[in-house]
């Protein structure tokens, strides 16, 4: 038998946070857009998926959380998809010039 103490943590204390955030009673379409949907409308609603963000006590750990994992899709700590592809290529590259 392996040792408890060497076992890895309940996984839910990686997701634990999601309990807490000011979106968990909005429904999923304000936070990740439908097929085809561009403009005006896809900016509309990725600015109120922001807002409900703003208000967040998780924010953080949300945006750390969408970054880690390199979340492809939707709004996630206050930060849309292109948002965080900017974010992640800069990060990508700083790393590259620090490491070569």
């Amino acid at each position: 038998m392996g040792h408890v103490d060497s076992a890895p943590g309940p996984v839910a204390d990686l997701w634990e946070w999601q309990f807490e955030g000011a979106c968990r009673e909005t429904g999923s379409e304000s936070f990740y857009h439908p097929d085809g949907e561009r403009g005006a409308a896809r900016r509309l609603r990725d600015a109120a998926a922001k807002e409900i963000c703003t208000a967040c006590p998780v924010v953080t750990a949300c945006r750390s959380h969408a970054l880690a994992i390199r979340e492809p899709f939707g709004v996630w700590g206050g930060l849309t998809e292109d948002e965080r592809q900017i974010l992640l290529a800069e990060r990508d590259i700083a790393s590259a010039g620090l490491a070569g």
